[in-house]
């Protein structure tokens, strides 16, 4: 199954790039369909190829997949929308401008080969930073703990923000770190008669603005 180099480059995260205790990791997020890894064929950070035996897989809290005992028979379940970090056991990279080239197996696409650049910024530890789940950034729980966190920051309680009627899950694409909603004042005009694909019948119209005479006009 052929997928665009463009569309394939959506699967990595962007800013997922970092140094840790055990070496190189960075995260990819399946945007595609449900799959299965039968291989991690080929890694390489700034041209320099990382032997299989060095890299592993996983998700979440999930153990470690070791890349060169990842086959058909033992294979790695890919959902649709799930993240899986890869770990590159190798000295730590500088802070600066890195090139991720990764090679895989996974059914029904066959080989997947993308080349991205991702950075690696020097940080200031005592920074404060925005809660963030690079496995499930829209779950519950880590939008609550936005909410707390910005409410110590700030020093202001966010009693409105945090009800609404709709799964955060949609949010995904178009708004990052979603912490809740910012209510919009809703009139109403009409009715007015509409011959449409949808409605054909005299119905009120609701318009949500904060401009002055909108609805009136």
């Amino acid at each position: 199954m052929f997928v665009p180099s463009a569309l394939l480059k959506q699967i990595y995260n962007f800013g997922s790039l970092e140094n840790t205790d055990q070496g190189v990791e960075f995260a990819i997020k399946n945007r595609l369909k449900d799959a299965t890894l039968t291989g991690l064929l080929d890694l390489r950070i700034d041209g320099d190829a990382v032997p299989p035996e060095r890299v592993h897989l996983f998700m979440g809290e999930g153990e470690p997949h070791a890349a060169d005992e990842i086959s058909e028979e033992d294979a790695i379940d890919f959902p649709l929308r799930r993240t899986l970090h890869v770990r590159a056991d190798r000295p730590a990279l500088e802070a600066d401008k890195h090139t991720l080239e990764l090679t895989v197996q996974a059914e029904p696409f066959g080989t997947l080969t993308f080349s991205v650049e991702d950075s690696i910024s020097g940080q200031d530890e005592g920074l404060a930073r925005i809660p963030r789940d690079p496995d499930d950034n829209y779950s519950q729980a880590i939008i609550d703990e936005r909410k707390q966190f910005v409410e110590d920051y700030s020093d202001t309680a966010l009693d409105h923000v945090p009800h609404y009627s709709f799964d955060p899950e949609v949010t995904e694409g178009n708004v990052e770190n979603f912490t809740g909603v910012a209510q919009i004042p809703l009139g109403m005009t009409g009715p007015l008669t509409v011959h449409g694909e949808h409605a054909q019948d005299d119905v009120l119209i609701p318009l949500a603005t904060s401009e002055g005479t909108l609805v009136a006009s």
